[in-house]
């Protein structure tokens, strides 16, 4: 099967001020052929259903450096599925002060609505992730658009 590009919407989470994160996986993506839009950091959930509303994304792609991404990203997509997207939703980085999410911690993220849950640093496991998103089609991503 052919491999087509993913368009993913990059984002950081809103307590999440650092910046390097979404740079390093915007080039990441890139250079793996996804179109990448980064919404940048301090993203909130307004900003981040809003954007995944009007660009209909592939996939929503959340970074987190600052140890609070499990309960920024929780959050965040309760907040998408509030909204009524289905589209997929990963997260990854420090999503805990220790660094990773802790089993409950990860089960909760996986419960409220997220696809995948990568630890701090893990990009192999993004990589191979992405791998099989070719199933994802334009039909699906018209039908988000339009829910």
């Amino acid at each position: 099967m052919r491999r087509r590009n993913v368009n993913i919407l990059l984002t950081g989470t809103a307590s999440d001020s650092h910046t390097w994160n979404l740079v390093y996986l915007q080039l990441f993506l890139e250079e793996q052929g996804h179109r990448v839009r980064n919404l940048g950091p301090c993203v909130t959930d307004d900003l981040l259903t809003a954007a995944c509303a009007a660009d209909a994304p592939d996939l929503v792609v959340i970074s987190s450096v600052n140890g609070h991404g499990y309960r920024d990203g929780l959050s965040a997509v309760r907040a998408v599925r509030r909204a009524g997207l289905t589209l997929p939703v990963v997260i990854g980085g420090k999503l805990g002060v220790a660094g990773r999410a802790d089993p409950p911690a990860r089960g909760l993220l996986l419960d409220a609505g997220c696809d995948a849950v990568f630890d701090d640093g893990d990009v192999e496991a993004l990589r191979r992730y992405l791998s099989p998103v070719t199933a994802i089609d334009a039909t699906a991503a018209a039908a988000r658009a339009v829910a």
